[in-house]
Parts: structure tokens; sequence; C-alpha cells
């Protein structure tokens, strides 16, 4: 059985500096159909630096600016936007390889 998770908490190497404040960690949340327009499916799941930067405000908390999306250090940017990619797999695609082999033997 897979659980379906809607937020992740990310880490950042390199917090986002706001006035005296520093973001430490971005929680993101699964995007809605809606907080996709104007992204192509395959430039978010290429992580294509754009496509995050434009997505990144709409599912992050703190929300980020698209500025400080597009400040964020690079390592910080493939972490998010491995995360991101991962909501957007089916969850059969998840699934653990003995559930996997559980459910097709099943359905033999």
């Amino acid at each position: 059985m897979s659980i379906t998770v809607t937020q992740k908490k990310v880490t950042l190497d390199s917090p986002i500096k706001r006035g005296k404040d520093e973001i430490k960690e971005i929680t993101l949340r699964k995007p809605k159909s809606g907080e996709l327009r104007g992204l192509a499916l395959a430039d978010v799941l290429n992580m294509d630096v754009n496509a995050l930067n434009t997505l990144l405000p709409r599912i992050s908390t703190p929300m980020i600016t698209k500025d400080e999306a597009q400040n964020l250090d690079p390592a910080d940017l493939v972490q998010l936007g491995g995360e991101i990619a991962g909501f957007l797999v089916p969850r059969k695609l998840k699934m653990d390889p003995e559930e996997t082999a559980t459910e097709a033997s099943l359905t033999v």
C-alpha cells in the first residue's frame, strides 16, 4: 500500500536572505493543475530552470519570490526540482518492488 505525499520539507544548503531573516527550510506542496498553467509538464519533470523558477513561488511555504528562486544555489534548485518531479510521478510507478510483484501476481 502506498501513501500519497502532498508536502515535502527541503532544507537549503544556502539559505535565502530576506532582510534580516534567513529562510533555511522550504515546504513544497504538491501542485494542482492550475498552478502548472503556462508550464509544460515535460519541462517541470526535466527540471528546466525557467519552469522551476515559475512554479516554486506558487507552491512554496514560506512563499519565495521569482527573484529569490532565480538566485537559489544550483544545488538547492536541483534538490527542490527533484522533490517537485517526485510529486508528478504516478503512484503506480513509485510502488515498492515487492508491492509491484504482489500486484502482478494478483492480476495474472
